[in-house]
């Protein structure tokens, strides 16, 4: 299973990602975990707090890209020549070595720990007034030796002379000439000759023109002085190689120092890009505990809008190990789990989390089943895809993990999906982790409120207008609302009808109330489906069942019989093929009365009880037996 991809936490890493400048910090963010030792952790939320101050109270630190310095000094420590461009790249790294060097500096008046990696840092001043003195421009500079500054202004003495001396030819061959100006061809001055004229002008012929009519002529006197301006290049180069050489030395001297300079600089690109992150989604730094215990009060999705989002109050901890969340698919039921899971691996990556307060508990992993999860490629459907991740769950999972499963027991038969999700909220509650698991199964409502250390959870939305407000409510079950939300949404009244008779019998529908139907001018709308029931609703209903009764069971039409009266809730108990079941007295039709079927005084106890719980409550009646407590069936 992808966790990150599960709780959008690779959203988080993409925009951290746009925040860092080196490759390494970059690279860094990618492969970012979270963290199972307490002291790292600690330090690294330090580190977040602490970037975060210092760029309040100095501004954004100035970091630069570094990744092509590295080859430099690869190149450099093989003995090879740098080009100016490449010294160049070194002088502006120094210059950020020194600039993040002051900006630190600054940030020591405030206190803050981290301006004291300044001392790390080794501006190299020395070899970057030697480059910056030397490289201009991308090439060597005139002034880099007095040498050079000779050799070149030689040079262009000597270029200016030729160009009078070849002036001074056309001037005296004027009658001569194709053209009044001087041309460079091949690298040589030449005077533009007409061809019936190429032999009275002293000079090797360079060029000629496309139609031959012309001939460009060096003359002797101008040849003379560009062999000695050869020489001169010559020299030229030399020296150049001699001063980039020389610089080339200078930066294989400092190769440590400027390595340790690389690897701080990434160091400081990556704690500040938390920094950064913290500032965009208006984070806090969130307290640690080893209590297994999550408390956030006013959290928010990293990835909502602040001002749309409804702070969410999250408890978790303590006597209570699991929460099972219910409400209508609108509610926000798996923004709400996202954003508990997202906050509490933040924390535990080092990131500050979208909270007023947080105080998060360290875990030993992060499992998760969120999403239909169907994969074509693999043939998974989206029940066999949550199975697959469930199994992978059970097998990873211990006391110090945190499991968020979404819609469990979905994508099969409600009634068998109903099983499984109970079986698994089971088998969490056995392994002792924190867990939040989503629902819209009643029965698993009513496991989460028999069950040790687990409470039911629901999520508020506006029915007006439909939109969740992703405020959870800790400690009471929540209402699907199927069919108020898709009246809402405009589904006909007669499609709502069948589907109400179909899942609750022929009786339930005619007495549902549909919110478009007229209503008293004075009172409230009805729920779409009632919490409780009243005294006299179950004093109604238990004159219609009875225990022994044989009833329908709907939409499955599969014939049980009553063995628990209602309770206050509606929900009965029934006795189906090797198995009992609660089950809401909606989706159940009497079929036969339990007095045309057995005498008035029938011990039910033989159809409900084993022969073990009966030969138990047989004996009990007849004397004290040690160690037996009265069966509740």
């Amino acid at each position: 299973m992808d966790i990150n991809k599960m709780i959008e936490f690779d959203k988080i890493k993409e925009r951290w990602l746009e925040l860092a400048i080196t490759a390494s910090a970059k690279e860094r963010i990618e492969n970012a975990g979270y963290f199972l030792e307490e002291k790292e952790l600690r330090k690294n939320l330090k580190d977040t707090t602490d970037s975060r101050e210092l760029m309040e109270k100095c501004g954004t630190p100035p970091l630069v890209s570094i990744d092509e310095v590295k080859d430099i000094l690869q190149q450099a420590s093989r003995e090879g020549c740098l080009t100016p461009y490449q010294l160049e790249r070194m002088e502006k790294v120094l210059v950020a070595v020194r600039r993040l060097k002051d900006y630190l500096i600054r940030g020591k008046q405030y206190e803050n720990s981290l301006a004291y990696y300044e001392e790390n840092l080794d501006a190299i001043e020395s070899l970057q007034n030697e480059i910056s003195r030397q490289i201009r421009g991308g090439a060597v500079d005139d002034y880099a030796s007095k040498e050079l500054h000779q050799i070149r202004n030689e040079i262009l003495r000597k270029e200016e002379k030729m160009k009078l001396k070849a002036e001074q030819a056309m001037r005296a061959n004027k009658e001569c000439m194709a053209d009044n100006y001087s041309t460079l061809r091949n690298g040589r001055i030449c005077i533009p000759v007409k061809k019936e004229y190429r032999r009275r002008i002293e000079g090797n012929v360079i060029d000629k023109s496309s139609t031959g009519s012309t001939f460009f002529i060096e003359p002797a006197g101008v040849a003379k002085m560009s062999d000695e301006i050869s020489l001169l290049r010559i020299e030229e180069e030399n020296e150049v190689y001699r001063i980039l050489y020389t610089l080339t030395a200078m930066v294989s001297d400092n190769a440590s120092a400027m390595e340790s300079n690389i690897q701080m600089i990434e160091k400081m690109d990556y704690i500040f890009s938390k920094g950064k992150l913290s500032m965009d989604m208006d984070g806090v730094e969130p307290q640690i505990n080893l209590e297994r215990r999550i408390s956030l009060n006013d959290a928010r999705h990293p990835l909502m809008d602040k001002e749309v989002c409804v702070p969410l109050q999250f408890q978790l901890g303590g006597n209570v190990d699991g929460i099972v969340i219910t409400g209508p698919n609108t509610g926000g039921k798996t923004v709400s789990i996202k954003t508990v899971a997202l906050n509490c691996m933040m924390a535990q990556c080092g990131l500050h989390v979208t909270c007023k307060e947080a105080d998060i508990c360290m875990s030993s992993s992060f499992l998760c089943d969120i999403g239909d999860g169907q994969n074509l490629e693999e043939n998974l459907s989206t029940f066999s895809s949550h199975i697959k991740n469930v199994l992978e769950i059970i097998e990873n999972m211990d006391e110090d993990s945190l499991v968020i499963m979404d819609e469990l027991g979905s994508g099969t038969d409600p009634a068998e999906g109903m099983g499984i999700a109970v079986a698994i909220a089971e088998e969490l509650r056995k392994c002792g982790c924190l867990f939040l698991i989503t629902t819209h199964y009643p029965e698993v409502k009513d496991y989460a409120e028999q069950a040790e250390r687990i409470i039911n959870a629901r999520m508020e939305f506006n029915r007006d207008t439909l939109q969740p407000t992703y405020q959870m409510v800790i400690g009471e079950a929540g209402e699907s609302c199927a069919f108020y939300i898709a009246q809402k949404l405009g589904k006909p009244d007669r499609m709502l009808r069948t589907a109400n008779r179909a899942a609750y019998g022929r009786e339930a529908a005619d007495s549902y109330h549909f919110p478009n139907e007229t209503e008293p001018k004075q009172g409230k709308k009805k729920s779409c489906i009632r919490k409780k029931i009243t005294p006299v609703q179950k004093a109604e209903i238990s004159e219609k069942f009875h225990i022994g009764d044989r009833v329908m069971v709907f939409p499955d039409k599969k014939i049980g019989i009553v063995c628990e009266p209602v309770n206050e809730k509606g929900v009965l108990r029934v006795q189906l093929q090797n198995k009992k079941i609660g089950i809401n007295h909606k989706r159940v039709k009497l079929h036969v009365a339990a007095s045309e079927l057995y005498p008035e005084d029938y011990d039910f106890s033989i159809i409900f009880d084993t022969v073990e719980q009966r030969k138990i409550r047989h004996d009990m009646e007849r004397k004290y037996v040690e160690g037996q407590l009265t069966y509740k069936s």
